[in-house]
Parts: structure tokens; C-alpha cells; sequence
């Protein structure tokens, strides 16, 4: 599937397409409004320019639609030692220690008890200590800072997810 495919689908499927790179409704309208791109330079223009115009509430609603990295036993298998997988496949990702995932775990709960928002980071290629990392530097943060660094972090996410129409 490509830029093109999403010009000639359904308002619907559009809809749902766009959905599967950000949660805000908001944003989903105005990129399912804004077809037909001509390239995809222009669909990537038209997600910046519709991200950069909406408001905090739109910003915590793609948020919410990102699972909270707090559950322990998620956390282990998403960092699970990736010495057995086949050559390549995950190889910038380190095994994670226990202690590392328990304090990613409480570092995301205190996150999201200070700023009212669950920690946002684009993962790609990240280790857990990394995450860790930039969870403990970005935790001092007051919360307009940090709805600045989660919305671009988000935008870094969607930006992943519409190359998938490249």
C-alpha cells in the first residue's frame, strides 16, 4: 500500500488508516479532509501542518492511544534477550536486567503522576536502559515542556507509521 492507495479509499478506510498512526480524532479528520496527496512529501507536510495545529486536549488523546509501559511482565518480554533471534533482527536491542525494568515500571507511574499523561517516547531502536534514561532526564521537567517533548515524540511515532505508505 502506498500515498496513492489512501487517495482512492473510503472515507472510512482512510479514517481507520490514519487511526493506526495517531489517536487524535481531531488530527484524523484533517488528514481523511486533506486527500489527495500528491506525493508523499505532501502527506507528511499535511500531518505536520494538522499535528502543529491542535490543542493540549487532541495531544492527550493521541497519547492515550499508546499502552502504558508499566506492566512488568510486558516490559520483560518486550526487552527479552535477543541473542537467540535470527542475525540482525533486533540487534541494536540489549537484554534487559530486572532492575532496569522495575525501574522503568515506577519511573512511568511517577511520570504519569506528575504530568497526568503516560511517558512518550519514539522506541525505535531504544534499549530499556535508554528509555530509562530519558525517563529520569525528562521526569524534571515542568509539564508544559514536557507535553512539548511527548507531542514531538509522537510525532516522530506517526511519522514511523505513515512511511509504511512510502
Amino acid at each position: 500500500m502506498n500515498f496513492k492507495d489512501i487517495n482512492l479509499m473510503s472515507e472510512s478506510d482512510a479514517k481507520n488508516a490514519f487511526m493506526q498512526c495517531c489517536t487524535s480524532s481531531i488530527w484524523v479528520h484533517k488528514m481523511v479532509q486533506s486527500r489527495p496527496f500528491n506525493d508523499l512529501n505532501s502527506l507528511f507536510e499535511a500531518a505536520n501542518l494538522h499535528w502543529l495545529d491542535l490543542t493540549e486536549a487532541d495531544y492527550l488523546e493521541a497519547f492515550d492511544g499508546h499502552p502504558k509501559i508499566g506492566n512488568v511482565n510486558s516490559l520483560v518480554k518486550k526487552y527479552a534477550d535477543t541473542k537467540t533471534l535470527a542475525a540482525g533482527e533486533q540487534s541494536g536491542m540489549n537484554a534487559a536486567n530486572e532492575l532496569t525494568i522495575k525501574a522503568l515500571a515506577k519511573g512511568n507511574d511517577d511520570y504519569l503522576s506528575k504530568f497526568g499523561f503516560i511517558f512518550i517516547v519514539c522506541a525505535t531502536g531504544k534499549s530499556a536502559a535508554k528509555m530509562l534514561a530519558l525517563l529520569q532526564k525528562r521526569i524534571i521537567n515542568d509539564r508544559e515542556t514536557e507535553l512539548e517533548n511527548a507531542a514531538e515524540e509522537q510525532r516522530k511515532i506517526f511519522h514511523i507509521r505513515l512511511n509504511k505508505y512510502a
